[in-house]
């Protein structure tokens, strides 16, 4: 667990967040969480990316290029305030969509003019503004920020791992140059996993695991939720798992393996599948259910169900540094976790039974099922409690402190 060091907290100053995850994304954001953590002490500038021009022609109909459309043609303002302290830009420019490009020195001539176009709409913003001496807090944007540390000249720069993006071919394709040197010229880094921490800490010495916030509200209380009929009338124990069925991140054939295993054990899998599990044989497999994709306000109600959660992932480039919030979410519940071991989820290891291999991951579910208490029960919840993006923020301003 994490624990907020007094004294730690930085404030009054300007800071500058640039990132992948625009601040109208419907899905969860570390980034949106740590900019409304830290506009409590400083003023925050949240910079969405600036919209490109493959982006535009592919989806020139959504609502949300067509409100970057009008800020690029001068018809309504990019800058909107959020709270106090807080404000999100939608950039004024068009860049090139230019990652196509083979040969890495046209690539990065004219990558370079896309930061340049970034980075004079962020200036114009920052002195409307009045900030000074701000900090840039770069959230894995390896391309369309590169070379934003030059043109914006910050007090500080920080580069914020929170995934293996090279582990995806469109970043590989130029970030296995990229990142590495972004990394070396950031005054630091740091990242939501130890596993990431570590590989920053091949290219600048000065980086941090700072650990990871979880938006734990509506998984604090198993009291008064309503029963899943479906799952209620299941006899024998329930396994459960809820989140994306995505066979680039899970281990079907382990899946597969636990029900054959245990004919006697229901495993109840909530969430959106992908094409391939669509298809796979665990959909003939009689203990095996699928309850589909749910509201996120409903989830509650299905992980009170279980009897046990389980996280089986697999084991490659996407998923070793992965920090899995949803681990966060079900001992936030007090339930038992079982989950693949991997460097990142270490963190959990005295809350979560570790499995290594198939016959392992059986043998924990079974020994978490069988040792349950309410005291582990509480522990977990104290874990999950402990993950607060008051504390991950408060780690990143110590790591801050540290370098300056």
């Amino acid at each position: 667990m994490i624990k907020q060091t007094e004294g730690a907290v930085i404030s009054g100053r300007d800071i500058v967040i640039v990132g992948q995850q625009p601040w109208d994304v419907n899905i969860g954001s570390n980034c949106k969480n740590i900019a409304i953590e830290l506009a409590k002490h400083n003023r925050v500038l949240y910079v969405n990316s600036a919209l490109d021009r493959i982006t535009l022609l592919r989806n020139r109909k959504d609502a949300a290029i067509i409100k970057r459309r009008a800020v690029i043609k001068g018809k309504t303002n990019g800058l909107i305030p959020v709270s106090d302290n807080l404000w999100t830009l939608y950039p004024d420019v068009l860049i090139e969509s230019v990652n196509w490009i083979n040969n890495f020195k046209i690539f990065d001539l004219l990558n370079k003019r896309n930061n340049r176009l970034f980075a004079g709409s962020i200036l114009k913003t920052i002195s409307l503004l009045g900030f000074k001496n701000v900090i840039l807090f770069n959230d894995n944007d390896m391309f369309k920020s590169f070379y934003l540390k030059e043109f914006l000249h910050p007090a500080l720069s920080i580069y914020y791992s929170r995934d293996f993006m090279l582990a995806v071919d469109y970043w590989k394709k130029h970030g296995t140059k990229i990142e590495p040197a972004l990394i070396a010229k950031s005054d630091l880094c740091v990242a939501n996993s130890t596993y990431l921490s570590n590989y920053c800490k091949q290219y600048n010495p000065s980086s941090f695991y700072i650990g990871q916030g979880c938006e734990l509200d509506i998984f604090t209380s198993s009291k008064d939720l309503p029963v899943v009929a479906a799952i209620e009338k299941l006899s024998g124990p329930k396994i459960g798992y809820v989140g994306a069925l995505q066979s680039i991140r899970l281990d079907i054939d382990l899946i597969g393996y636990i029900a054959w295993t245990k004919p006697e054990w229901n495993i109840i899998l909530v969430g959106p599948e992908d094409d391939v599990f669509r298809d796979s044989e665990l959909h003939s497999i009689p203990n095996i259910h699928f309850s589909g994709a749910q509201k996120p306000e409903d989830l509650p109600q299905y992980i009170n169900a279980f009897d046990l959660c389980i996280n089986p992932q697999l084991i490659n480039q996407v998923t070793i540094g992965n920090y899995p919030r949803k681990i966060d979410e079900y001992l936030a519940m007090g339930k038992p976790v079982v989950a693949t071991h991997t460097e990142a989820v270490t963190i959990f290891e005295k809350a979560v039974y570790l499995a290594e291999g198939k016959e392992n991951f059986v043998a924990m579910i079974d020994k978490g099922l069988h040792e349950n208490t309410a005291e582990l029960a509480a522990y977990r919840v104290e874990v999950a409690q402990s993950h607060s993006w008051e504390n991950s923020v408060g780690e990143l301003y110590k790591a801050i402190n540290h370098v300056i």
